[in-house]
């Protein structure tokens, strides 16, 4: 089937099943393409909790979909490629977590949604790159546990009064960039502006010109009077930026900044996905209770 009819039937199918498509800003060009709503990790969990359709399908990796199966237990939750993971949410288990805990007894959990659904029960209250600091500042305590990525716990860190203990995941991707490619892309684009992901290591953000998440990334590019700029997140980014600001111009300072992840889902899986009506996401109950209240806490707080 060529890419137009595979388009064509997923549609199709997405309108027959009442499912809405949702897609992160890594997926593939074609993916995002078609999807209902584009969107960081907080922009996609509050669709998943505010839709009244009747199925999600989530073309992200699995712990995206368990927190639209945690948000939205009434619907039939979809992930076309199970075996999308995260490795950074492998970084941080259950028992990790209760050992820091034990370690600082009088800490707030705060975890990244980068995480599994039963460390999310573990905790106290979820974050996103876009509303970490918000969060952590929203806090009534002097001490926090961030969990899993010491990157953005270093970001976090830098911008409160409060204690902060790290535990030391870290996401591979974003791990690649290297000062040397930042400063050769500076050098080679001088009037460029280097936007930043705050999982990148704190040497490189200390070169960014705007640090922020996918989706404020978006809102930059399109603000700023600025025509050219160095991306420092994974290249899936790309597709929304150019069609965003076709006048403008965007550089990747590295061709490493890519997510096998991120790209394993294609048009070919999503369509089997919506035939079969599978694979489905679930979260046993207890621990969807649990993790529930850290995702529903983070979404009450105020954002910017």
């Amino acid at each position: 089937m060529e890419s137009l009819e595979l388009k064509q039937e997923i549609r199709r199918l997405l309108d027959q099943h009442n499912a809405i498509l949702l897609a992160h800003n890594y997926q593939r060009d074609e993916i995002q393409e078609i999807a209902d709503i584009t969107g960081d990790s907080l922009a996609l969990s509050i669709s998943a909790a505010e839709t009244e359709c009747k199925v999600i399908v989530f073309c992200g990796v699995h712990f995206m979909a368990e927190s639209a199966a945690i948000l939205a237990p009434d619907k039939i939750v979809l992930l076309p490629r199970p075996d999308a993971g995260c490795p950074m949410a492998d970084m941080v288990s259950v028992a990790e977590l209760q050992e820091m805990k034990a370690r600082h007894p009088r800490a707030t959990v705060v975890t990244y949604v980068n995480s599994s659904a039963a460390v999310k029960a573990e905790s106290d209250i979820c974050c996103t790159s876009s509303n970490a600091v918000n969060v952590v500042n929203s806090l009534d305590t002097d001490e926090v546990i961030l969990v899993p990525d010491k990157n953005l716990g270093h970001y976090i860190a830098k911008q409160t009064d409060k204690t902060c203990y790290l535990s030391e995941g870290y996401c591979p991707t974003h791990d690649r960039l290297t000062v040397e490619d930042v400063q050769r892309a500076k050098q080679e684009n001088p009037d460029g502006l280097f936007m930043a992901h705050p999982e990148c290591a704190p040497e490189i953000l200390e070169l960014a010109d705007h640090i922020c998440s996918t989706s404020g990334m978006y809102s930059f590019a399109k603000e700023s009077p600025a025509g050219k700029f160095i991306i420092g997140t994974e290249m899936g980014i790309l597709y929304r930026l150019r069609k965003e600001n076709p006048e403008k111009e965007f550089i990747l300072p590295s061709a490493k900044l890519i997510c096998p992840n991120m790209k394993l889902t294609s048009l070919e899986d999503l369509l089997k996905c919506l035939q079969t009506m599978s694979p489905q996401i679930t979260v046993p109950a207890e621990i969807r209770a649990k993790a529930r209240l850290t995702l529903e806490r983070m979404l009450a707080v105020p954002r910017d």
